[in-house]
């Protein structure tokens, strides 16, 4: 699992650095904009001081000019107060936009840097990587707004601080006073609220699991025939019941300690008001400044009320940006090689390898030893769970031996680099995937070399017995492979059947025709008996003189490989040819036979005559 480590100042260091990467010119503007803004209401503040005064103290005695003036300054301040505060939330808005760019930009690369599937296959890194992602799209943002706004908010504490500290002292220090009071306070909900987050995410993932599965397609036809929407419907209600329990549960906490601070603010203002009030009443003080100190004591309340409720939003989130900084800064999932791996000349070995996916878990493969040898395909035949899947992982370097190794003509595969390793492998996997994009794309993305060559494209098409399918379509390999991400002023999506994909699948990774290992799993499972016979022809053919790995429970489909391996339990309980393995009459014999005799008749046909 990835925590967090990194300390709250070096968190909103990290995120006034992003800004500043993002746009550093716009947060110039956004700084000095704050500044100006922080300084006018003090401005604005005495001059309304002194028109009120010239109007009641000295009457005649001040021209009229001058009143013009000072009202004229007053009306000035704040329309300018106005049009800064417009001007800085379109700078804000502009600002915004470039921070989540540069924030899900770093995260999403360092997402794609991942090499293995452990990060993928790990709910606790799925959590942390959901609250990275939430992080990074207002996080950054909000702790530049927290830092401006402290810049405005600041001067204007400061400005009219020194105001209520000259006409009352004791007012400046219960004001201070209730400022660590808000600011304790708005600290604590900030930390509840990213404790409440934390603890609600695998809620969140059981309700977005439960959404997708009542909204897609790929799930319509189970979910009606079965009759299960019904309860995937409860279950997502009751994730979503989870998940609004605990908003509430926050909200009556949060409202109960706002109405404190509240109270405690409206409790000194009071104070202060009665107090100003019997000094003016007295003579003490004028109703100019009267009305100065009003100004300031609003101002400086409005100001130390949004600083504590962004200082409760900046709180929470820090907690999370550390998510953030943390995935980035994490280290990587596998190490890296330098090498460059050379055309395969002798084979790829596995020798004594051993692994599991946790370290509590069962073994997976025991003391495994297999040869790959070159230009020669390999059939790999085991039943469910006996390895086949997880040999194919660590032979493509997604996850790696707890004990032993696997050598690419004699070198260990994690010398090389795992771009240049994977370059030399073609592999079609069982759990292939279907993307909503162009017929041409979707073959394409096997080899970006190819992906705007549509000769190289309906080359591996062909061999993939799928070319005239993609090229009959309304927009030829053009056509989006979906009804749902489309474009509806100008694309025609289409779906495609489950064997169609699968030649897709295929096609995609036949595109890389110069790779050294061809692995296929499960390559024709999808595939009528036609479709098949013609696939692995042209497989056989395409394979020639190539190592290649193939993996199927068609067993029939196998019975051309040089090497035939059988795995059971994780180890190699026999290996052969086809005709040495069921002369052998052992796992493989039992198996082929077992199969076979689905096919044949049980019954004999009978003739009338």
């Amino acid at each position: 699992m990835i925590k967090p480590t990194a300390g709250r100042f070096r968190v909103a260091r990290a995120a006034l650095a992003l800004g500043w990467k993002a746009a550093p010119a716009l947060l110039v503007v956004q700084l000095l904009l704050a500044l100006l803004s922080g300084l006018i209401p003090t401005a604005v503040g005495l001059l309304g001081e002194a028109l009120v005064d010239s109007l009641t103290l000295h009457g005649a005695e001040v021209s009229g000019v001058h009143i013009a003036w000072l009202a004229a300054g007053v009306a000035i301040g704040t329309g300018l107060l106005a049009l800064l505060s417009a001007v800085a939330g379109l700078a804000a808005t502009a600002m915004s936009r470039s921070v989540k760019l540069v924030a899900q930009d770093r995260l999403f690369r360092r997402v794609n840097d991942f090499k293995g599937l452990r990060p993928f296959e790990d709910p606790e890194t799925q959590d942390s990587i959901r609250l990275a992602e939430q992080a990074s799209q207002d996080a950054p943002q909000q702790v530049l707004d927290f830092s401006i706004g402290l810049v405005r908010n600041g001067t204007t504490v400061v400005g009219f601080l020194g105001t209520v500290l000259a006409i009352w002292p004791l007012m400046g220090l219960l004001m201070l006073a209730c400022v660590g009071v808000a600011s304790t306070g708005q600290i604590w909900l900030a930390r509840r609220q990213v404790a409440s987050t934390e603890r609600s995410m695998s809620a969140l993932r059981r309700q977005f699991f439960y959404r997708t599965l009542i909204l897609e397609r790929r799930a319509a036809m189970e979910v009606r025939l079965f009759g299960t929407g019904e309860v995937f419907h409860q279950r997502l209600l009751d994730s979503l019941r989870q998940l609004l329990d605990t908003e509430v549960v926050k909200s009556r906490r949060d409202t109960l300690m706002q109405s404190a601070l509240a109270l405690l603010t409206a409790a000194v203002a009071g104070v202060a008001g009665v107090v100003v009030a019997e000094q003016v009443h007295h003579g003490s003080l004028t109703i100019g400044e009267m009305t100065l100190f009003t100004a300031a004591v609003a101002a400086v309340q409005g100001a130390l009320a949004s600083t504590m409720a962004q200082m409760g939003r900046m709180h929470q989130s820090l907690r999370l940006f550390s998510r953030y900084l943390t995935l980035l800064s994490a280290p990587d999932d596998l190490p890296d090689g330098t090498a460059i791996p050379r055309p395969l000349c002798e084979g790829i070995t596995f020798e004594g390898v051993w692994f599991r996916y946790s370290a509590t878990g069962p073994w997976v493969l025991r003391d495994l030893d297999l040869q790959l040898p070159h230009g020669k395909a390999v059939g790999l035949v085991g039943v469910n769970g006996a390895g086949k899947s997880t040999l194919i992982k660590l032979l493509c370097r997604y996850y790696e031996p707890e004990r032993g190794r696997i050598l690419w003509d004699g070198v260990d595969i994690r010398e090389f680099s795992l771009q240049e390793l994977r370059r030399r492998m073609g592999a079609t996997f069982q759990e292939f995937m279907t993307y909503d994009i162009s017929a041409r794309d979707n073959i394409g993305i096997g080899e970006l070399e190819y992906l705007s060559d549509l000769e190289r494209i309906r080359a591996a098409a062909r061999l993939a017995d799928i070319d005239d399918v993609l090229d009959g379509l309304a927009d030829g390999y053009d056509t989006v492979l979906s009804c749902v991400i489309l474009d509806r002023n100008k694309d025609k999506g289409m779906l495609l059947s489950g064997g169609q994909w699968q030649r897709v699948a295929l096609a995609r990774a036949l595109l890389r025709d110069d790779c050294d290992l061809l692995i296929l799993d499960e390559p024709s499972s999808g595939l009528d008996p036609l479709a098949e016979r013609r696939i692995h022809d042209t497989l056989a053919r395409h394979r020639a003189g190539r190592t290649s790995l193939l993996v199927s429970h068609r067993l029939a489909a196998l019975r051309d490989a040089d090497v035939i391996v059988v795995l059971g339990e994780g180890r190699i309980v026999e290996q052969g040819d086809h005709h040495d393995l069921l002369a052998r009459g052992g796992r493989y014999a039992e198996l082929f036979v077992a199969q076979a005799q689905g096919y044949q008749m049980h019954e004999p046909m009978t003739q009338k005559v």
